[in-house]
């Protein structure tokens, strides 16, 4: 009898990987639904403290999300911060993707045809 491998693995890895530093968990709005839709993926700090991030394929939801709406809900170890996403191109975009393949090796290489983001921390005004 031929096992059915479960999802629950994954979502475990998913889950230490988080809590470790190791990804971030985005949440967008739903281009198409307006619902919350979260993807965790591998990230980037720069030394502003902004965020560096790459879809690994043009069609990446998470980023068509982004594109459509910038303003996202970062979780980073256990932490959630509004941000706002910046679309990088040209030199910026070839920075961001490169930083990546060095902090996560080979199975990155892919990042370059999908966009790439800088998640900028948004500041609470004064007023809020």
């Amino acid at each position: 009898m031929k096992q059915r491998r479960s999802a629950v693995p994954d979502q475990t890895l998913d889950e230490d990987l988080l809590r470790w530093g190791k990804v971030l968990r985005i949440e967008t709005r739903g281009r198409h639904s307006g619902r919350p839709r979260r993807a965790t993926v591998g990230f980037v700090e720069a030394p502003d403290g902004s965020l560096l991030v790459a879809a690994g394929h043009a069609e990446a939801h998470w980023a068509l999300n982004l594109m459509a709406e910038p303003r996202c809900l970062v979780e980073r170890q256990g932490i959630r911060l509004e941000h706002d996403a910046v679309r990088l191109d040209g030199r910026d975009h070839h920075a961001a993707v490169a930083a990546l393949i060095a902090r996560y090796g080979t199975p990155a290489e892919r990042l370059g045809s999908g966009p790439a983001f800088r998640l900028v921390p948004v500041v609470p005004s004064a007023a809020a």
